[in-house]
């Protein structure tokens, strides 16, 4: 039987007077890899954001591993171990080398040992293709590079779920292929992940199910085949010629 390994149910989010999330209903399970496609502002990142307190919801619950959280008592800082997240802007201490910036979560929210970790992410950095860079600082490096750091940064402290948003967004064309294919490396190694992006290739290679949303409601979802051959709704159509035609 395949675990549930986050449990979203009937999910709300407004900011002022609109809402962006609407009762927002999703499983995902152990080692897979949902992709979230949609219009800019139909609520996937902020679904994201959600699910890893950055935003608080207004409705609905979430449970991670058989714990439902979400409310005044949960205990962010714990949680945030085990969910990573890894961002459009990279997010990297510019003043730290890269080490530092792998090094300073783990060792000090985690109270790892620093050798440990430092053995750690010099493996994850090899599987990345940047194992000579551990002393070079962010400013040195292509955005296709910082964001695998930032990818390896998250991986370091071990999560169980690993969310994507938009983080192709801001490189040079040319970068994406590296960071998508870190990306499906870690398919491969069993990783959990959400991941927005309008990289349609990467949804029918790499993911499990496809969701499309609008409107902050999840319109469609099916399995890759399905989604990009056989979409059901009217808005889905609609939405994938702009891209496959």
């Amino acid at each position: 039987m395949e675990n549930i390994l986050l449990k979203i149910e009937g999910v709300s989010k407004v900011f002022d007077d609109k809402t962006v999330l609407d009762s927002i209903s999703l499983d995902i399970t152990e080692g897979e890899v949902l992709v979230l496609l949609g219009p800019s502002g139909c609520g996937k990142s902020t679904l994201l954001r959600c699910i890893n307190g950055l935003e608080e919801i207004n409705g609905g619950s979430l449970t991670f591993d058989g714990t439902t959280y979400g409310g005044k008592g949960t205990n962010w800082r714990e949680l945030r171990q085990q969910i990573g997240m890894v961002f459009q802007s990279y997010e990297l201490f510019p003043h730290m080398s890269v080490m530092e910036n792998l090094l300073l979560a783990p060792t000090k929210v985690q109270k790892r040992d620093k050798a440990e970790v430092r053995k750690e992410a010099l493996v994850l950095l090899e599987r990345v293709g940047l194992a000579d860079r551990t002393d070079a600082y962010p400013h040195e490096l292509s955005g296709g590079q910082k964001q695998r750091i930032a990818i390896v940064r998250a991986l370091c402290m071990r999560p169980k779920l690993m969310l994507f948003d938009e983080v192709t967004a801001s490189i040079d064309p040319e970068m994406v292929y590296e960071v998508l294919q870190v990306m499906r490396e870690l398919k491969e190694m069993g990783m959990t992940m959400i991941v927005v992006t309008h990289e349609m290739g990467f949804a029918k290679n790499a993911a499990d199910r496809v969701a499309f949303m609008d409107g902050g409601h999840i319109v469609e979802m099916s399995a890759p085949d399905a989604f990009f051959s056989n979409p059901r709704e009217e808005r889905t159509i609609q939405f994938l010629n702009k891209f496959l035609h």
